[in-house]
């Protein structure tokens, strides 16, 4: 009787262990850490870029891009994830893209419109 409370209580302790270890199993009430991801890129960073800017202008604006693909290397990715255990709380997306050393064209949510700011910028000068 004694040997199979033991066992019992072994096998439980052993589970208990084991499904400590996974990520899906979460003890209540522990604090889990926001864990920040790759570049946090602003507005302000964003408003700085201009079409033909240098690679090394564009780097200095907004930083080291998380990704630089190694197969189109007129392509730069800034990608900014920020995590609080599997919950996902912010997230962001960017990609630069270059002609030769040029920056042409900047992809994401929060990229600039530089049509309607040409555009405008031109409706402006017609005006003077």
């Amino acid at each position: 009787m004694l040997c199979r409370r033991f066992s019992l209580f072994a096998a439980l302790v052993w589970l208990a262990l084991t499904l400590s270890g996974c990520g899906n199993f979460g003890f209540p009430g522990v604090y889990r850490i926001d864990v920040e991801q790759g570049n946090i890129v602003t507005p302000e960073m964003i408003e700085q870029l201009k079409p033909g800017m240098t690679r090394r202008q564009v780097r200095f604006v907004m930083g080291t891009p998380l990704i630089e693909d190694t197969f189109n290397d007129n392509r730069w990715d800034y990608r900014y994830l920020n995590r609080n255990g599997s919950e996902t709380l912010a997230e962001s997306r960017l990609t630069v893209i270059f002609d030769g050393d040029r920056l042409v064209e900047v992809e994401g949510a929060d990229a600039p419109d530089w049509e309607s700011q040409k555009n405008a910028d031109e409706e402006a000068s017609e005006e003077a």
